[in-house]
């Protein structure tokens, strides 16, 4: 007995000794990459956390308050999950205050928004065909857009990086479409030396003027070459392209949002049921749908755990931004900003998680101004482990090797399709947080937030540190709660 109890003694003794505290010294491979790419200990925040551990493996700066970049859309959609359940859709509906005689709807016809973060151009026009397969073909009245759940906050596109044309800085809206984007796909002809510029969906509030020219040579910086000269409206934009566009790059692709959310959808609206063999030549506009109006016809979205595929993999930030709003409805009250981080915060309150330091604008991290601890944000993702919700947000990660925005990262590295890890970036932001599968069988929580000027060269550092959890031996780890129940058998 006493030879079992010495047994026993030596075998909880290193664990304890060693591991009561996490590690202060980062892996020698990710201090060394830290230290080529510039960038000081002082501005980096990492965290490592085996699942059923007592204490972490690795915390150096965890406490620090980071700018998260796009790993903030971890909070957003576990909350999302939590709190709307994996199975909760957005309905859109058409409804109507007029009357219906033959094939003429004498009265206004109102669409209302809930919210909808992926209501696509074919989602859109499938609406719109149920509408038209109801029997209805001529509209007397207006098309109102019901866009009131969400509170009509003040934004400017281009405030954050001066790109007001880009898709992922198109602010949110009850009733977005298609993310009010239109898609220009660059298809060069060999033979004729030119570049024919199609556009999806051919909106006539969007004139293209196409005075690209043929080159030769490699690709490179083909976005850059087009020399885009944006000019409009809310009502209308033009889009002039006087540069080169090179053989060599193939086709391309390349997406703009230059309209207002009300005539974006008015003039899809109208072109799609022009198409439809339908007549329309009232006013659209925006208002109020009247308690008296009747449902023709719903648009269902996809289940909340297919939409969080999307934001997360492909790091989508209007889709997040559609969903953080969600999170602030009450009883049908107008959704703001604000009211959604109050919910978030009181949520992570809820779940007894203290997080003093987080500061939401957005909940996409598309943004300067959010902040997370390395350390809090590793908390938020050890309670998502234990939550019945796991499933859902674990496979919206992306796959290191494999797919998302990891897709081209660690693809010869032992760690490739071992990691469930979201990515960050912004100027001046590089950061990762997720789960990673150690060689044990064993998954650790693991983020490493980076704020510093030269953050972009941040990516091998962080692929290190992914691989040395992944490599790393496990077989004494932090005091793991199954670990002393085997060892008092």
């Amino acid at each position: 007995m006493l030879k079992r109890i010495i047994a026993l003694t030596l075998l909880l003794l290193p664990a304890t000794l060693v591991f009561a505290q996490p590690a202060s010294v980062l892996p020698e491979p990710v201090a060394r990459a830290l230290a080529q790419a510039g960038i000081p200990e002082s501005a980096v925040g990492v965290y490592v956390h085996e699942i059923g551990a007592d204490q972490p493996v690795l915390s150096i700066g965890a406490e620090r308050a980071l700018n998260p970049a796009s790993t903030m859309k971890l909070v957003t959609t576990y909350a999302g999950l939590e709190l709307l359940g994996p199975a909760f859709v957005w309905n859109t509906d058409v409804l109507t205050d007029g009357t219906l005689t033959q094939d003429v709807l004498n009265g206004n016809l109102y669409i209302k928004g809930a919210g909808d973060p992926k209501l696509t151009v074919e989602s859109f026009w499938l609406l719109l065909r149920n509408l038209r397969a109801r029997g209805i073909r001529e509209i007397r009245g207006d098309l109102i857009l019901d866009r009131r759940l969400f509170a009509e906050e003040v934004q400017d596109p281009g405030a954050f990086d001066d790109q007001p044309t880009r898709p992922y800085n198109t602010g949110p809206s009850a009733l977005l479409v298609n993310f009010k984007a239109v898609t220009l796909q660059f298809i060069p002809d060999a033979a004729t030396r030119t570049v024919r510029i199609t556009v999806e969906p051919p909106l006539p509030q969007v004139q293209i003027i196409n005075n690209l020219k043929i080159a030769d040579g490699p690709c490179g910086d083909w976005v850059g070459k087009l020399r885009l000269d944006a000019q409009g409206n809310a009502d209308s934009a033009r889009l002039a392209f006087n540069g080169t566009y090179a053989l060599d790059c193939g086709e391309g692709i390349r997406s703009f949002s230059v309209l207002g959310h009300r005539q974006y959808v008015g003039a899809l609206f109208t072109q799609f049921w022009k198409d439809l063999g339908g007549a329309f030549n009232g006013q659209v506009r925006d208002g109020a749908t009247p308690d008296q109006a009747r449902r023709l016809t719903t648009a269902r979205s996809l289940s909340l755990s297919e939409i969080v595929r999307d934001v997360n993999k492909y790091s989508n930030n209007v889709m997040a931004r559609q969903l953080f709003l969600s999170l602030g409805m009450n009883n049908g009250a107008q959704a703001t900003t604000t009211t959604a981080a109050t919910g978030v915060k009181q949520w992570l309150a809820l779940k007894g998680l203290a997080v003093p330091e987080l500061v939401l604008e957005n909940g996409s991290g598309l943004s300067r101004i959010e902040r997370i601890s390395a350390r809090n944000l590793g908390a938020v993702l050890l309670n998502a482990y234990a939550s019945p919700v796991m499933p859902e947000l674990m496979a919206s990660l992306p796959v290191a090797a494999v797919d998302g925005t990891l897709r081209k990262r660690l693809k010869s590295a032992e760690v490739a399709g071992q990691a469930h890890v979201k990515t960050g970036s912004l100027s001046g932001v590089r950061s990762i947080a997720g789960y990673v599968l150690d060689a044990q069988g064993n998954r650790s929580v693991i983020v490493f937030l980076v704020n510093h000027t030269n953050a972009f060269n941040a990516q091998a550092a962080q692929d290190a540190l992914m691989a040395w959890a992944h490599n790393r031996d496990s077989s004494a780890c932090c005091g793991r709660q199954d670990r002393k129940r085997q060892a008092k058998k």
